[in-house]
């Protein structure tokens, strides 16, 4: 039945609807995934080491997703800046799917990301879960600072905390906020501000 299916979808495009449908199911499953590890870890752990942990591996995930942004960047060729991050075959997220959309806006001088109906928040918070679902967005910060230390991308809104879309702003990163990241025993969370 699988080798059926797969060999009638290679054989054709797939409509944009359908992929779109097809990276909505993968982010559901990534967001499920996601809670079921750290429902897991706050039960085994309590809820502050729990916590603690399920921090520790979404760093070391976006240590993992901002290196390979680096090692492609790197292979074109380009200097490590916010402008070359996700360039090229650098990209690491789909266009499709994962939200209903994106939009760049200019606040104040300074341009930020706005991303509409995530699709993982939305799992989370129809789990009644957004405050351990919120955790996976640390990933943000983490992979950039992983690309380059001297750079985050920060939350300035995020749907699991209640608001009505996610918004980001890049930020020169301080010297406490690289060494905090550094160290397998600081707290490193509040470095998601803008």
């Amino acid at each position: 039945m699988l080798i059926g299916y797969m060999e009638k979808i290679m054989d054709k495009q797939i409509p944009l609807k359908e992929a779109e449908n097809e990276v909505e199911l993968a982010s559901r499953r990534i967001a499920l995934l996601h809670l079921a590890f750290s429902r897991m870890l706050v039960a085994e752990f309590g809820e502050k080491r729990g916590e603690k942990l399920i921090a520790k591996a979404i760093k070391e995930y976006g240590r993992m997703v901002g290196t390979e942004v680096r090692a492609a960047v790197e292979d074109q060729g380009l200097p490590l800046t916010p402008e070359n991050y996700g360039v090229g075959s650098a990209r690491r997220l789909p266009r499709i799917g994962m939200h209903e959309g994106v939009e760049e806006v200019e606040i104040a001088g300074e341009k930020r990301v706005r991303a509409f109906g995530c699709v993982m928040a939305r799992v989370w918070k129809a789990y009644g879960e957004e405050k351990l679902g919120r955790f996976y967005c640390y990933v943000d910060p983490a992979k950039y600072i992983a690309y380059n230390p001297k750079f985050k991308l920060a939350h300035v809104k995020a749907l699991p905390d209640g608001d009505d879309y996610c918004e980001f702003c890049i930020r020169e990163t301080s010297q406490q906020e690289q060494a905090d990241f550094q160290s397998d025993d600081s707290d490193w969370l509040y470095i998601d501000k803008c």
